[in-house]
């Protein structure tokens, strides 16, 4: 697999479209307190390696979707990203009941106006994260990990038919369709590990490794979760 990840990745490094390291004559952004921004290839070496165990897992020890970050909208933390991510914003009805809007999956490309075929995916999937440190976490905080939306990386509308495809698999084994999404998509799975000190396994770093190479200006923004 690993073979097969250093080809795709070369093959693919004139084409992907990565998130460059502005230039010294563009002013930067400004970041939260407590941001850190990195290079790729240093975010992925700062990834913690280790075994995974995915003993005791249950999707329920994740409780979601809870109410969201605006308790007084009546939506969950489903149509709030929603709302969010959405390019044309969908009508609102009583009970956050969402129709119409747009939307624009990144894992494929595709263009989506229905928010019923839209998933709202976790970048570390709630399984992959109970095998990368999860686990021994408290239930308050494996809640707030699966209505993260206090990290734009964290949470993420995609079609359902990407998202299942997806499943519970890590970048050794699992990548967007989409060619030019996969810069994007290493640095937003590391940039989630760093922020919740998630640990990888040693196919997984050597994947995120080869990833780097081809993304090499490629920058990961991420705050430590509380």
């Amino acid at each position: 697999m690993i073979k097969n990840l250093i080809r795709g990745a070369a093959a693919l490094s004139l084409a992907l479209t990565p998130l460059a390291l502005p230039s010294a004559a563009t002013a930067a952004p400004a970041t939260p307190a407590g941001a850190r921004v990195l290079n790729l290839a240093d975010a992925v070496g700062q990834v913690p390696l280790a075994d995974e165990s995915r003993a005791g897992y249950q999707r329920e020890s994740f409780k979601h979707w809870n109410r969201g970050l605006d308790l007084a909208d009546g939506c969950n933390t489903r149509n709030e990203v929603l709302l969010a991510e959405a390019v044309e914003v969908p009508t609102v009805a009583a009970g956050c009941k969402l129709s119409g809007g747009l939307w624009k999956s990144y894992y494929d490309g595709q263009e989506v106006n229905d928010p019923a075929k839209l998933d709202i995916d976790h970048m570390v999937p709630l399984a992959e994260a109970w095998d990368s440190g999860a686990s021994a976490w408290t239930a308050a905080r494996r809640e707030a990990y699966a209505n993260d939306q206090d990290a734009a990386t964290s949470l993420v509308a995609v079609t359902a038919r990407s998202n299942r495809s997806k499943s519970d698999q890590d970048p050794a084994e699992w990548m967007p369709p989409l060619p030019d999404a996969h810069c994007r998509y290493v640095s937003e799975w590391v940039a989630t590990k760093l922020r919740w000190g998630l640990t990888a396994d040693q196919d997984e770093a050597d994947a995120l490794s080869v990833y780097a190479e081809a993304c090499e200006t490629t920058v990961v923004h991420y705050t430590p979760a509380p």
